[in-house]
């Protein structure tokens, strides 16, 4: 384990880079989702619910595999990592379109009612009242989201992504030893989650004080 660990901490950034990227696109596309669920449109209504239901009611694996392996059939030349992140940040995405939308609900619609007294726009009110207070609630759920995707990016070591999980598999070929690779690998899943844990604990307190 001494020997290796070094390889396991390259493998561990690329994990966290590929966690970072999953995160914004994911917190790009659950925004889009969650307007989309909330709008006046019928149809943007429900194509935000077909995405919710498509990538919710699907296994993430699958998705990748359509995506990396089946994308160069229509013309969808993929890395491998530049799979990963999106094939996890659209799924992660359909997740936190729940969270956000669930937040913004959440939210008192006599703030609504207020603010419309006080003469502003649907959109001044959006913007102005429901998602300061919205972004207070969303928060914690965001942070179990992303603690998701952290471990969820062990998916992608079946696409071939040199991460943690890919690292482990590759170095038990050599050591013969699967019980102390997994192990390492698996104590440096658990710092990462802790450290985002942290971060996290730490934004709530913050958004709470304000």
């Amino acid at each position: 384990m001494l020997r290796v660990y070094p390889f396991f901490l390259a493998a561990a950034w690329v994990t966290i880079q590929l966690s970072i990227y999953t995160t914004v696109l994911g917190l790009i596309c659950g925004s889009l989702g969650a307007a989309a669920r909330l709008s006046r449109s019928r149809i943007l209504r429900f194509v935000g619910a077909a995405y919710v239901s498509l990538f919710r009611g699907t296994p993430a694996l699958i998705q990748l595999f359509i995506l990396y392996f089946g994308g160069p059939q229509i013309g969808i030349q993929l890395d491998a990592f530049e799979a990963g992140v999106i094939g996890l940040g659209v799924n992660i995405g359909a997740y936190m379109t729940e969270t956000i939308r669930g937040a913004i609900v959440a939210v008192d619609r006599g703030q609504s009612e207020a603010a419309r007294t006080l003469g502003l726009s649907r959109s001044e009110t959006m913007r102005k009242v429901i998602l300061p207070q919205a972004a207070r609630l969303m928060i914690r759920p965001l942070g179990v989201n992303i603690n998701a995707l952290i471990k969820g990016t062990a998916l992608v070591a079946a696409i071939s992504v040199v991460e943690l999980t890919y690292t482990a598999q590759r170095y038990i070929g050599s050591t013969y030893k699967p019980f102390e690779m997994f192990l390492l690998a698996g104590v440096i899943y658990m710092v990462i989650i802790y450290v985002t844990g942290l971060a996290i604990s730490w934004l709530d307190r913050r958004a709470r004080i304000s």
